[in-house]
């Protein structure tokens, strides 16, 4: 049987999975999480061989919960599960460790057949988004600017287009704030942007948001 832990901050999602896991024989929902301090101390707690992990949770979001995972001691295997069918999100995800990616729009028989193959030690990729990787993703020529971003850089980037200050970033990423401001600059610059309102614009154009 394969146990599931399903980590999606929105109610009527998470309970509309939990349902289509429910009907696979194979495999059932050991547990939930809301967002991403709450899917930590659910893991503490609850063995499970696979994480469905919406990516853009409130909090810890899910490329930041990542590592977190890979470092417990017997870690499951991460399935991001994301609204963005974007081929460097996808590669970002698999880079910090997830076994899989798959779309909330994708097919529900397909997102069983994920769970089923990232269980096994597998790794899954959304059809429609392994053909675009392989020509999107390490081509310089046509990275969008969000794709030379490091980690952490990205990562802030995604807080301050939802509205987060540079104090309110620093308490959730742990660092100093004087360290936001300097990942704050190197990303606007990286992008060519010179103000928080054209990082919003660039989001939304681009579906990151």
């Amino acid at each position: 049987m394969i146990r599931v832990l399903v980590a999606e901050d929105h109610t009527i999602v998470r309970e509309g999975i939990k349902q289509l896991i429910g009907m696979a024989k194979d495999m059932q929902v050991v547990g939930e999480a809301g967002n991403g301090e709450q899917l930590m101390e659910v893991l503490r707690q609850t063995p499970c061989d696979v994480v469905l992990l919406d990516i853009s949770m409130p909090g810890v979001n899910g490329l930041e919960a990542i590592p977190r995972i890979r470092a417990l001691l017997q870690p499951p295997a991460v399935l991001m599960l994301s609204m963005h069918d974007e081929a460097q999100m996808a590669a970002r995800a698999l880079k910090v460790g997830a076994a899989g990616y798959a779309t909330k729009d994708s097919d529900p028989a397909l997102l069983l057949t994920a769970i089923r193959k990232v269980a096994s030690g597998g790794r899954y990729i959304d059809p429609e988004l392994a053909d675009r990787m392989v020509f999107e993703v390490g081509l310089t020529d046509s990275r969008p600017p969000h794709a030379l971003l490091s980690e952490r850089e990205f990562s802030v980037f995604e807080r301050l287009v939802q509205g987060e200050g540079v104090n309110e970033i620093a308490q959730h990423l742990a660092i100093s704030s004087k360290t936001v401001s300097t990942h704050k600059a190197r990303l606007m610059e990286k992008m060519g942007a010179h103000s928080v309102a054209e990082l919003v614009k660039y989001a939304l154009e681009h579906k990151l948001v």
